[in-house]
């Protein structure tokens, strides 16, 4: 039996290297903010979605997801990246796990999700069960403790800014692949960001 989990979805970044507000661009006729939300709610009954940008994103954000406005941090102009949004979520969360999705993931798949939340973890020093990629963990499209809270508030006090920076100092439990080889390329293809023209050409 699944434990009750939360989702967050983060939807505050720049969307510098795209170009325009990726949270809104449209695959299959859809914003990929809100077919992230409708996917997430599949999975969870309470969705959250942080954001620097409530006007442009409540017409697309079904009613039943929570809005919640990312402050700027103190002589910041700008919102601070995914980890300062990921803490303003998780303040508001009760479930014992929460599922953190990026926003701009055009590929994800509740189905695969399901399969995933089967490896959560009873132990409780795990903090996070996440994929791992070439690059290190994939912390945008993964599941956490959210009495991670703690820790995740100490690092960043201490000048910390980076998801992998903190899991790096973290107890994390890899999420496993299918060992069935179409499987195995959605679950991997889940992961890709459309963070850039290319890439959405490439989904496209």
């Amino acid at each position: 039996m699944n434990p009750a989990i939360s989702v967050i979805i983060l939807a505050g970044g720049q969307s510098s290297r795209m170009g325009r507000d990726k949270a809104l661009i449209r695959v299959e006729g859809i914003p990929l903010l809100q077919r992230t939300c409708a996917i997430a709610l599949q999975r969870a009954p309470e969705v959250f979605v942080v954001t620097s940008a409530l006007r442009d994103y409540s017409k697309v954000v079904p009613d039943r997801c929570i809005l919640i406005k990312e402050p700027l941090l103190a002589n910041e102009s700008k919102p601070q990246g995914p980890l300062v949004g990921f803490i303003q979520g998780l303040k508001q969360v009760k479930t014992e796990w929460v599922l953190l999705l990026a926003c701009d993931l055009p590929r994800l798949n509740q189905e695969i999700l399901q399969r995933w939340m089967l490896q959560l973890p009873p132990i409780n020093d795990v903090i996070a069960l996440l994929p791992q990629g070439e690059k290190g963990w994939e912390p945008l499209c993964g599941f956490y403790r959210t009495d991670c809270l703690p820790s995740l508030n100490q690092f960043r006090q201490q000048g910390g800014r980076s998801f992998q920076g903190w899991l790096a100092q973290a107890s994390v439990q890899t999420i496993q692949f299918s060992d069935d080889p179409d499987t195995k390329r959605q679950e991997q293809a889940m992961l890709f960001n459309c963070n850039t023209p290319e890439d959405l050409r490439q989904i496209s």
